[in-house]
């Protein structure tokens, strides 16, 4: 299949699709992703069955986070200084062991070595799932920053960037939309030590795809080589420098550490609702449903005029869309809710990622991301602690009532003091001009 030209770029919405490797990185990240969320999904309800805690269920966030929070400034310099594949397949491989491992502990045999009888068994049993979590939370720090940077060293022309972003984040909520869905029909069918099976073969399948895609060389680095620590710290510096992208990243943080009910849901599914696994599944995917069609909106009419306006009132669309959920007592008018948020968080997901690529020069896109990592990928799993936590102390409906408002808070503020990305005007056309003068 043909590169496409500079002239055809803007004619052409496909035009990063039509590239092999990109394909091939973006299939490898559906499957990567359909198993994180068939993994999520099992673990979540199968977690919640054996504790029949809610604190439980933050803890799952939690065991992800720390470690993910803890590499992350650190693969970031790694990324930055070691070619991208090299880093790619072991986390991806690491986190194939542990889709394994998960699969291992759900048979027979697992669940009697580490669940038999004796007060400590199920304690044991439960801290053995959280371990695994553990270890694939290190992989996901690693990995992260890796794929960001690796990304738009696959394209020809810096004229693809803002169309390869929305590719990208349209094939990540596509998968989000199928692996919850097949993860809570696959359990509930089949069993969980099942599903952990499919879990494990796509992300062996992702793997191999991985290890497909030539490796590339580093970016010619520009200025003198850093040390260790000015290097990790000069991607905080590059954030806290730019306001526009400061403000986004900060309206995305506190949206989802406070506005995010994902990790309640087999509580809402369990108890509120009065569904089964399989309801938890279609639940976990509504909100990616709208992601995904919002995302793909967003491909064929690109944000053009007040694009920082939009994303305020997206984002507190998000808060007002959580707090109707959590007074839910319908299992339809729930799921149409999170379909709701999932629309509303699309806009925020590209806008930000596409100014991240932009004013990010590409010798520092490691670094850069693994901030990026701490404020939005890593904030999914405490914001997951955090309404375990909340739930526990105030009530499932409470807790998320209360983070809605939170966040229509942080919009608050965000609009106050962010003038540069409220009067932020144009979307992808900016970006694609900024791109090719600022790299």
């Amino acid at each position: 299949m043909p590169t496409p030209t500079d002239a055809a770029v803007a004619h052409d919405p496909y035009a990063a699709l039509r590239l092999p490797e990109f394909r091939r990185l973006i299939a490898a990240r559906v499957l990567l992703t359909v198993a994180s969320q068939i993994q999520g999904v099992v673990v979540g309800w199968q977690i919640y069955e054996l504790t029949n805690n809610p604190l439980a269920l933050g803890l799952i966030g939690l065991a992800e986070a720390i470690p993910s929070i803890t590499v992350s400034l650190y693969a970031g310099h790694v990324a930055d200084s070691v070619p991208r594949k090299r880093i790619i397949v072991p986390a991806v491989l690491v986190l194939f062991l542990c889709s394994l491992s998960l699969y291992l502990l759900a048979q027979p045999a697992g669940v009697a070595l580490f669940a038999g009888r004796g007060a400590l068994a199920l304690p044991l049993y439960v801290l053995m799932l959280y371990v695994v979590l553990f270890v694939s939370g290190i992989a996901r720090g690693f990995l992260g920053p890796a794929v960001f940077s690796f990304m738009p060293q696959l394209l020809p022309n810096r004229q693809l960037l803002a169309n390869a972003v929305t590719w990208s984040s349209t094939s990540w909520q596509t998968a989000a939309v199928l692996g919850p869905a097949i993860g809570g029909l696959l359990f509930a069918k089949q069993g969980k030590g099942f599903a952990y099976g499919v879990d494990a073969a796509l992300m062996l399948a992702a793997l191999l795809l991985f290890v497909s895609i030539a490796g590339r060389a580093l970016p010619a680095r520009e200025g003198e080589r850093l040390k260790l620590g000015e290097s990790i710290l000069s991607g905080v510096k590059f954030i806290f420098g730019n306001q526009i992208v400061l403000g986004a990243l900060s309206l995305d943080l506190f949206a989802v550490l406070f506005g995010g009910a994902v990790a309640l849901l087999p509580i809402f599914a369990k108890d509120i609702l009065q569904t089964g696994p399989d309801g938890l599944g279609y639940l976990r995917a509504a909100p990616a449903v709208g992601s995904v069609l919002m995302a793909v909106w967003l491909t064929y009419s690109p944000l053009r005029r007040r694009a920082g306006r939009k994303l305020l009132w997206a984002v507190a669309g998000f808060g007002l869309a959580t707090i109707a959920f959590a007074l839910s007592k319908s299992f339809a008018l729930s799921l149409f809710l999170l379909f709701l948020t999932g629309v509303f968080d699309s806009v925020s997901v590209i806008v930000r990622s596409t100014l991240i690529h932009t004013y990010t020069p590409e010798y520092m896109k490691g670094r850069v991301s693994a901030v990026n990592n701490i404020f939005i990928g890593s904030s999914n799993e405490i914001g997951a602690f955090e309404s375990g936590a909340a739930a526990k102390l105030m009530g499932t409906v409470t807790s998320v009532v209360f983070g809605g408002v939170m966040t229509l808070v942080v919009v608050a503020v965000t609009a106050w003091k962010a003038d540069k990305l409220r009067e932020l005007e144009t979307g992808t056309k900016e970006v694609s001009v900024a791109a090719t003068s600022a790299l």
